[in-house]
């Protein structure tokens, strides 16, 4: 009796066993095609597409950056702190580093979707001098971002090293080029910023 209960014991464990084993196989298999299908759902990267991620990432800076510094500090140049030792005469202000970003962002990128500049721009490196706001300077610089986006999408494999309409340079080097000009006046925004005693958003921990 007992070698009896030995043996069913030994079955019913065996039986667990090989219905534990085809009960994960089954899960892994299932766990493998919803993954396979997630990836092939996802669209291929493409020369437009990390273009647009490039442009993308340098946006959420310089937006959040000039959305971070107040109003009544948005003239702010350092050549008012008077720090001894310092050389700041005549440097742009906050407002002026906006502006001429997005104003460069207009003369780099305009030619890879064939836009014209907005009406009234001039290429003195200082924007628009009718935008005066905080509003007026931030709605100016997103637009110039937009203007990025749609000029990103226009790159091709086949096209990228050739030349738009209106400009010796190759699409590729416009579209890379007005994200490395972007963040090189992100770098002067965040020293701006500190000046004033403002963390840049991309720099605060989560809790801030």
């Amino acid at each position: 009796m007992k070698n009896a209960r030995t043996l069913l014991f030994l079955a019913v464990a065996a039986s667990v066993l090989v219905a534990s084993a085809a009960f994960h196989s089954a899960a892994m298999s299932a766990a493998a095609s919803a993954s396979a299908s997630l990836q092939s759902a996802q669209p291929a990267p493409s020369i437009a597409s990390v273009l647009d991620r490039d442009i993308s990432a340098v946006e959420k800076q310089i937006v959040d950056a000039a959305d971070a510094m107040p109003e009544d500090r948005f003239n702010f140049t350092p050549e008012s702190l008077n720090i001894p030792g310092s050389n700041y005469k005549g440097v742009r202000s906050f407002a002026v580093q906006v502006k001429h970003i997005a104003a460069s962002n207009w003369f780099i990128w305009s030619p890879l979707p064939g836009d014209k500049l907005p009406e009234g721009l001039k290429d003195d490196g200082n924007g628009p001098a009718n935008l005066q706001t905080k509003a007026d300077i931030i709605k100016f610089l997103k637009d110039s971002f937009a203007l990025g986006h749609k000029g990103a999408a226009t790159l091709t494999a086949e096209n990228m090293l050739q030349s738009p309409a209106n400009s010796k340079s190759t699409r590729l080097h416009l579209a890379e080029f007005g994200v490395a000009h972007a963040y090189d006046h992100y770098g002067q925004m965040v020293e701006y910023l500190r000046m004033n005693g403002i963390v840049p958003p991309a720099s605060r921990s989560k809790s801030e």
